[in-house]
């Protein structure tokens, strides 16, 4: 059993295994940066850091919806990046059984981008587990190609 943090993209369920999470802070904006990725929301401050948001919706190429008092912003860390990830709601903790998590469909795998890497029935919902390192990418940091 790992613990993981859920959290809503347009109608689908995913996680981050909790270790990858530093905190979940509401939404009301980011400051653009010029020249960014179009799926780089922009910068936010939170906690005396300011650090990039990567809109998922733009990232997973949904369409764009208003932001709401549900909007989160998940701060994930890898290695020394903190990055924050934007989704539709994220309010659940839960513990999930490492071995209901099974390779995605093919067509997942083709058309995910990498962004899935697995997939755990969980009562009668379906998670998707995310890639936050995929997700986030080296471009939204340093501007990469």
């Amino acid at each position: 059993m790992t613990l993981h943090v859920l959290f809503k993209v347009a109608d689908a369920d995913y996680a981050l295994p909790a270790s990858e999470v530093l905190h979940m802070e509401s939404f009301v904006g980011a400051t653009r940066v010029p020249g960014t990725q179009p799926h780089v929301a922009g910068l936010v401050q939170i906690r005396s850091r300011v650090i990039p948001v990567v809109d998922l919706r733009a990232r997973f190429c949904l369409p764009a919806v208003p932001n709401t008092l549900d909007s989160r912003v998940l701060v994930v860390k890898h290695s020394e990046r903190v990055v924050g990830v934007l989704a539709d709601s994220a309010r659940e903790v839960l513990y999930i059984d490492t071995a209901l998590f099974k390779p995605p469909p093919e067509i997942v795998v083709q058309q995910a981008a990498g962004y899935v890497t697995s997939v755990a029935q969980v009562g009668n919902r379906l998670i998707m587990l995310m890639d936050s390192r995929k997700v986030i990418g080296e471009e939204v940091l340093h501007g990469d190609h």
